[in-house]
Protein backbone atom coordinates (compact mmCIF):
# COMPACT_ATOMS: atom_id res chain seq x y z
CA UNK A 1 0.00 0.00 0.00
CA UNK A 2 1.23 3.44 -0.57
CA UNK A 3 2.53 5.66 2.04
CA UNK A 4 0.74 8.48 1.54
CA UNK A 5 3.68 10.91 3.36
CA UNK A 6 5.69 9.52 0.43
CA UNK A 7 3.40 10.49 -2.00
CA UNK A 8 3.37 13.97 -0.60
CA UNK A 9 6.93 14.31 -0.45
CA UNK A 10 7.86 12.80 -3.89
CA UNK A 11 5.24 14.71 -5.90
CA UNK A 12 6.61 18.27 -4.30
CA UNK A 13 2.90 19.06 -3.37
CA UNK A 14 3.70 21.49 -0.28
CA UNK A 15 3.42 25.41 -1.67
CA UNK A 16 6.17 27.76 -0.66
CA UNK A 17 3.58 29.45 1.53
CA UNK A 18 2.47 25.92 3.08
CA UNK A 19 6.63 25.39 3.81
CA UNK A 20 7.05 28.42 5.45
CA UNK A 21 4.08 27.99 7.59
CA UNK A 22 5.17 24.40 8.40
CA UNK A 23 8.55 25.96 9.92
CA UNK A 24 7.29 27.27 13.02
CA UNK A 25 8.66 25.89 16.45
CA UNK A 26 6.02 23.25 16.81
CA UNK A 27 4.55 23.73 20.31
CA UNK A 28 2.65 20.57 20.26
CA UNK A 29 3.85 18.60 23.47
CA UNK A 30 2.70 21.12 25.53
CA UNK A 31 -0.64 21.91 23.34
CA UNK A 32 -2.67 24.77 23.35
CA UNK A 33 -3.15 26.44 26.33
CA UNK A 34 -7.02 26.32 27.06
CA UNK A 35 -8.72 24.23 29.88
CA UNK A 36 -11.70 21.91 29.30
CA UNK A 37 -15.18 23.15 30.44
CA UNK A 38 -17.22 19.94 28.54
CA UNK A 39 -16.59 16.74 27.63
CA UNK A 40 -19.85 16.40 25.59
CA UNK A 41 -19.24 17.30 22.56
CA UNK A 42 -19.39 14.98 19.45
CA UNK A 43 -16.10 14.60 17.87
CA UNK A 44 -14.30 11.63 16.90
CA UNK A 45 -11.11 10.47 15.86
CA UNK A 46 -9.22 9.22 12.78
CA UNK A 47 -6.49 6.07 14.18
CA UNK A 48 -4.22 6.92 11.48
CA UNK A 49 -3.23 9.87 13.73
CA UNK A 50 -1.73 7.75 16.86
CA UNK A 51 0.48 5.29 14.29
CA UNK A 52 1.88 2.35 16.20
CA UNK A 53 0.75 4.13 19.34
CA UNK A 54 -2.72 2.63 19.34
CA UNK A 55 -1.41 -1.24 19.67
CA UNK A 56 1.63 -0.35 21.96
CA UNK A 57 0.59 -2.39 25.56
CA UNK A 58 -3.21 -3.09 25.65
CA UNK A 59 -5.42 -1.71 23.06
CA UNK A 60 -8.81 -2.14 24.89
CA UNK A 61 -7.05 0.27 27.84
CA UNK A 62 -5.90 3.04 24.45
CA UNK A 63 -9.68 2.76 23.41
CA UNK A 64 -10.80 3.64 26.85
CA UNK A 65 -8.25 6.05 26.90
CA UNK A 66 -9.02 7.61 24.42
CA UNK A 67 -12.69 7.96 25.73
CA UNK A 68 -11.64 9.66 28.71
CA UNK A 69 -10.08 12.46 26.26
CA UNK A 70 -13.49 12.78 24.93
CA UNK A 71 -13.68 11.57 21.89
CA UNK A 72 -16.77 9.79 20.84
CA UNK A 73 -16.30 7.96 18.02
CA UNK A 74 -13.32 6.68 15.26
CA UNK A 75 -12.73 6.50 11.61
CA UNK A 76 -10.40 3.27 10.84
CA UNK A 77 -7.40 3.45 8.55
CA UNK A 78 -5.13 0.23 8.77
CA UNK A 79 -7.67 -2.28 7.57
CA UNK A 80 -6.12 -5.40 5.57
CA UNK A 81 -8.75 -6.84 3.11
CA UNK A 82 -6.96 -9.85 2.61
CA UNK A 83 -7.21 -10.78 6.35
CA UNK A 84 -10.28 -9.04 7.69
CA UNK A 85 -7.57 -7.33 10.33
CA UNK A 86 -7.73 -3.71 11.52
CA UNK A 87 -3.89 -3.10 12.52
CA UNK A 88 -3.60 -7.11 13.16
CA UNK A 89 -6.45 -7.33 14.82
CA UNK A 90 -9.57 -8.85 13.91
CA UNK A 91 -12.03 -6.61 12.54
CA UNK A 92 -15.21 -7.69 14.81
CA UNK A 93 -12.86 -7.77 18.12
CA UNK A 94 -11.48 -4.44 17.21
CA UNK A 95 -15.13 -2.89 16.78
CA UNK A 96 -16.61 -4.48 20.20
CA UNK A 97 -13.42 -3.35 21.97
CA UNK A 98 -13.88 0.10 21.04
CA UNK A 99 -18.09 -0.22 21.63
CA UNK A 100 -16.64 -1.67 24.84
CA UNK A 101 -15.33 1.14 25.60
CA UNK A 102 -17.85 3.37 24.40
CA UNK A 103 -16.97 4.20 21.19
CA UNK A 104 -19.02 4.38 17.79
CA UNK A 105 -17.29 3.35 14.65
CA UNK A 106 -19.12 5.25 11.33
CA UNK A 107 -16.34 5.65 8.72
CA UNK A 108 -13.37 3.65 7.47
CA UNK A 109 -10.55 4.41 5.60
CA UNK A 110 -9.90 2.03 2.88
CA UNK A 111 -7.16 2.38 -0.64
CA UNK A 112 -9.07 0.25 -3.49
CA UNK A 113 -6.99 -2.91 -3.34
CA UNK A 114 -4.19 -2.91 -5.76
CA UNK A 115 -4.28 0.65 -6.74
CA UNK A 116 -1.22 1.19 -5.62
CA UNK A 117 0.68 -1.81 -6.16
CA UNK A 118 2.54 -0.27 -9.52
CA UNK A 119 0.20 -1.40 -11.63
CA UNK A 120 -1.71 1.66 -11.24
CA UNK A 121 -1.75 4.83 -9.23
CA UNK A 122 1.92 5.40 -9.00
CA UNK A 123 5.54 4.94 -10.63
CA UNK A 124 6.38 0.74 -9.16
CA UNK A 125 10.19 0.52 -7.47
CA UNK A 126 11.51 -1.12 -10.99
CA UNK A 127 10.46 2.00 -12.74
CA UNK A 128 8.13 0.93 -15.20
CA UNK A 129 5.08 3.19 -15.97
CA UNK A 130 2.57 2.70 -12.96
CA UNK A 131 0.00 5.75 -14.33
CA UNK A 132 -3.65 5.06 -13.13
CA UNK A 133 -5.53 4.16 -16.43
CA UNK A 134 -9.02 3.54 -17.70
CA UNK A 135 -8.49 -0.22 -18.26
CA UNK A 136 -8.30 -0.29 -14.15
CA UNK A 137 -11.19 0.71 -14.00
CA UNK A 138 -13.59 -1.69 -13.53
CA UNK A 139 -11.07 -4.18 -11.48
CA UNK A 140 -10.36 -1.83 -9.10
CA UNK A 141 -14.41 -1.41 -8.49
CA UNK A 142 -14.49 -5.19 -8.42
CA UNK A 143 -12.11 -5.12 -5.68
CA UNK A 144 -13.94 -3.40 -3.34
CA UNK A 145 -16.77 -6.12 -3.26
CA UNK A 146 -14.46 -7.78 -0.57
CA UNK A 147 -14.14 -4.57 1.53
CA UNK A 148 -17.48 -3.81 0.93
CA UNK A 149 -19.16 -7.26 2.21
CA UNK A 150 -16.36 -6.96 5.64
CA UNK A 151 -17.82 -3.66 6.73
CA UNK A 152 -21.41 -4.00 5.87
CA UNK A 153 -20.98 -6.97 8.67
CA UNK A 154 -19.87 -4.54 11.10
CA UNK A 155 -22.64 -1.80 10.32
CA UNK A 156 -20.23 1.03 9.31
CA UNK A 157 -21.76 3.82 7.44
CA UNK A 158 -18.72 5.51 5.11
CA UNK A 159 -16.24 3.93 3.77
CA UNK A 160 -13.32 6.64 2.46
CA UNK A 161 -10.72 6.27 -0.54
CA UNK A 162 -8.17 8.22 0.93
CA UNK A 163 -5.68 9.02 -1.78
CA UNK A 164 -5.32 9.54 -5.75
CA UNK A 165 -3.87 8.11 -7.99
CA UNK A 166 -1.03 10.15 -10.13
CA UNK A 167 -2.78 11.73 -12.97
CA UNK A 168 -1.30 12.67 -15.84
CA UNK A 169 -4.20 14.42 -18.01
CA UNK A 170 -7.78 15.52 -17.88
CA UNK A 171 -8.75 12.21 -18.91
CA UNK A 172 -7.11 10.52 -16.30
CA UNK A 173 -8.85 12.68 -13.76
CA UNK A 174 -12.19 11.74 -15.32
CA UNK A 175 -11.09 7.92 -15.81
CA UNK A 176 -9.87 8.04 -11.70
CA UNK A 177 -13.72 9.74 -10.95
CA UNK A 178 -15.08 6.84 -13.11
CA UNK A 179 -13.50 4.29 -11.13
CA UNK A 180 -14.74 5.91 -7.76
CA UNK A 181 -18.53 6.11 -9.23
CA UNK A 182 -18.48 2.34 -10.12
CA UNK A 183 -17.02 1.68 -6.69
CA UNK A 184 -19.61 3.84 -5.14
CA UNK A 185 -22.22 1.81 -6.68
CA UNK A 186 -20.39 -1.33 -5.25
CA UNK A 187 -20.88 0.00 -1.57
CA UNK A 188 -24.51 1.57 -2.34
CA UNK A 189 -25.56 -2.31 -2.66
CA UNK A 190 -23.81 -2.95 0.43
CA UNK A 191 -25.85 -0.05 2.65
CA UNK A 192 -22.49 1.78 2.69
CA UNK A 193 -22.23 5.46 1.61
CA UNK A 194 -18.59 5.81 -0.26
CA UNK A 195 -16.82 8.81 0.11
CA UNK A 196 -13.34 10.47 -0.88
CA UNK A 197 -10.56 12.15 1.03
CA UNK A 198 -8.06 14.70 -0.80
CA UNK A 199 -5.10 16.32 -0.06
CA UNK A 200 -3.81 19.26 -1.67
CA UNK A 201 -2.73 17.97 -5.00
CA UNK A 202 -6.75 17.71 -6.25
CA UNK A 203 -6.55 22.01 -5.77
CA UNK A 204 -4.01 21.48 -8.68
CA UNK A 205 -4.88 22.23 -11.93
CA UNK A 206 -4.81 20.09 -15.30
CA UNK A 207 -2.86 23.07 -17.24
CA UNK A 208 -3.46 22.39 -21.10
CA UNK A 209 -0.53 21.17 -22.82
CA UNK A 210 1.58 20.14 -20.20
CA UNK A 211 1.85 16.66 -18.58
CA UNK A 212 0.69 16.67 -14.79
CA UNK A 213 -0.68 18.72 -12.63
CA UNK A 214 0.01 22.12 -11.30
CA UNK A 215 -0.20 23.21 -7.72
CA UNK A 216 -0.74 26.81 -7.15
CA UNK A 217 1.71 28.74 -4.35
CA UNK A 218 1.33 32.01 -2.85
CA UNK A 219 3.58 33.62 -5.91
CA UNK A 220 2.45 31.56 -8.78
CA UNK A 221 -1.33 31.58 -8.77
CA UNK A 222 -3.46 29.79 -11.00
CA UNK A 223 -7.01 30.49 -12.30
CA UNK A 224 -9.77 28.48 -14.28
CA UNK A 225 -7.92 30.19 -17.37
CA UNK A 226 -5.10 28.34 -16.88
CA UNK A 227 -6.70 24.51 -17.08
CA UNK A 228 -9.85 23.20 -15.04
CA UNK A 229 -9.36 22.35 -11.28
CA UNK A 230 -9.04 18.00 -10.32
CA UNK A 231 -11.36 18.47 -7.37
CA UNK A 232 -13.86 20.65 -9.60
CA UNK A 233 -13.51 17.88 -12.05
CA UNK A 234 -13.27 14.95 -9.67
CA UNK A 235 -16.66 16.08 -8.02
CA UNK A 236 -18.31 17.26 -11.57
CA UNK A 237 -17.70 13.74 -12.87
CA UNK A 238 -19.23 11.45 -9.78
CA UNK A 239 -22.92 10.89 -8.96
CA UNK A 240 -23.61 12.41 -5.92
CA UNK A 241 -25.70 9.15 -4.87
CA UNK A 242 -22.33 7.13 -5.26
CA UNK A 243 -19.88 9.24 -3.92
CA UNK A 244 -19.81 11.62 -1.12
CA UNK A 245 -16.25 14.00 -0.33
CA UNK A 246 -14.39 14.26 3.10
CA UNK A 247 -13.04 17.20 3.87
CA UNK A 248 -9.41 17.46 5.41
CA UNK A 249 -8.95 21.30 6.50
CA UNK A 250 -5.66 21.76 6.70
CA UNK A 251 -4.81 19.91 3.07
CA UNK A 252 -7.57 22.29 1.56
CA UNK A 253 -5.67 25.46 2.91
CA UNK A 254 -2.25 23.80 1.63
CA UNK A 255 -3.86 23.25 -1.23
CA UNK A 256 -3.80 27.10 -1.67
CA UNK A 257 -8.06 27.28 -0.83
CA UNK A 258 -10.95 28.17 2.06
CA UNK A 259 -12.09 25.45 3.35
CA UNK A 260 -15.66 27.90 3.94
CA UNK A 261 -15.59 28.56 0.63
CA UNK A 262 -15.63 24.79 -0.19
CA UNK A 263 -18.25 23.65 2.33
CA UNK A 264 -20.66 26.46 0.77
CA UNK A 265 -20.23 25.85 -2.70
CA UNK A 266 -20.23 21.97 -2.45
CA UNK A 267 -22.65 21.59 0.94
CA UNK A 268 -24.54 18.45 -1.75
CA UNK A 269 -21.03 17.12 -1.43
CA UNK A 270 -19.10 17.24 1.33
CA UNK A 271 -20.33 15.35 3.80
CA UNK A 272 -17.14 14.44 6.62
CA UNK A 273 -14.51 16.08 7.61
CA UNK A 274 -10.87 16.16 8.84
CA UNK A 275 -9.84 18.35 11.42
CA UNK A 276 -6.27 18.99 11.26
CA UNK A 277 -4.04 21.83 12.35
CA UNK A 278 -0.27 22.42 11.61
CA UNK A 279 0.28 19.92 14.58
CA UNK A 280 -1.96 20.20 17.58
CA UNK A 281 -5.40 21.51 16.99
CA UNK A 282 -5.36 25.06 17.67
CA UNK A 283 -1.86 25.35 18.47
CA UNK A 284 -0.70 27.49 14.89
CA UNK A 285 -3.54 29.86 15.03
CA UNK A 286 -3.46 29.40 11.30
CA UNK A 287 -6.72 27.61 10.92
CA UNK A 288 -10.14 29.41 11.27
CA UNK A 289 -12.03 26.22 12.73
CA UNK A 290 -14.93 28.48 14.60
CA UNK A 291 -16.15 29.62 11.08
CA UNK A 292 -15.20 26.17 9.25
CA UNK A 293 -16.82 23.85 12.30
CA UNK A 294 -20.18 26.96 11.88
CA UNK A 295 -20.42 25.84 8.02
CA UNK A 296 -20.10 22.04 8.75
CA UNK A 297 -22.70 22.04 11.03
CA UNK A 298 -25.20 24.49 8.53
CA UNK A 299 -24.75 21.97 6.01
CA UNK A 300 -26.15 19.63 8.41
CA UNK A 301 -23.35 17.27 8.88
CA UNK A 302 -22.27 15.90 12.14
CA UNK A 303 -19.07 13.08 11.57
CA UNK A 304 -15.70 15.52 12.18
CA UNK A 305 -12.42 13.74 12.72
CA UNK A 306 -9.43 15.04 14.72
CA UNK A 307 -6.15 14.00 12.02
CA UNK A 308 -2.18 14.37 12.99
CA UNK A 309 0.57 13.85 10.78
CA UNK A 310 3.88 12.52 11.85
CA UNK A 311 2.39 9.40 13.13
CA UNK A 312 6.47 8.51 14.05
CA UNK A 313 6.92 10.99 16.87
CA UNK A 314 5.99 8.78 19.59
CA UNK A 315 4.14 11.99 20.52
CA UNK A 316 0.74 11.49 18.84
CA UNK A 317 -1.36 10.14 22.15
CA UNK A 318 -0.65 13.13 24.23
CA UNK A 319 -1.30 15.33 21.04
CA UNK A 320 -4.52 13.20 20.53
CA UNK A 321 -5.19 14.89 23.91
CA UNK A 322 -3.90 18.15 23.77
CA UNK A 323 -6.40 18.79 20.54
CA UNK A 324 -8.96 17.06 22.47
CA UNK A 325 -8.65 19.60 25.37
CA UNK A 326 -8.90 22.02 22.63
CA UNK A 327 -11.75 20.65 21.06
CA UNK A 328 -13.73 20.56 24.94
CA UNK A 329 -13.26 24.40 25.40
CA UNK A 330 -14.64 25.74 22.00
CA UNK A 331 -18.16 26.51 22.92
CA UNK A 332 -18.90 25.89 19.04
CA UNK A 333 -18.28 23.12 18.95
CA UNK A 334 -21.46 20.67 19.36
Amino acid sequence: MVNRRDFLKSASLLSLGALAACNNKETAAAGPAVEANSTDKYFGLQIYTLGNELYAGNLADNLKKLKSFGFKYLELAGYDVNTNKVGGVDFSEFKKMANDAGLEIPSSHVNAPGLFSGVAGRESRDGSDGQFNRSMINKVAESFKKVAEDHAKQGIEYVVHPMMAYLNTEDDVKAFAEMLNKSGEIFKAAGIKFGYHHHNMEFARMVKGVKGFRLPTVLTPLTAADGPMIMDLLMDNTDPSNVIYEMDTYWTVMGQQDPVVWLQKRADRIKLMHVKDFVVLGDSGAMNFQKIFEQFYKNGNKYLFCEIEDIDSGKQMQRVEASMKFINAQPWVK
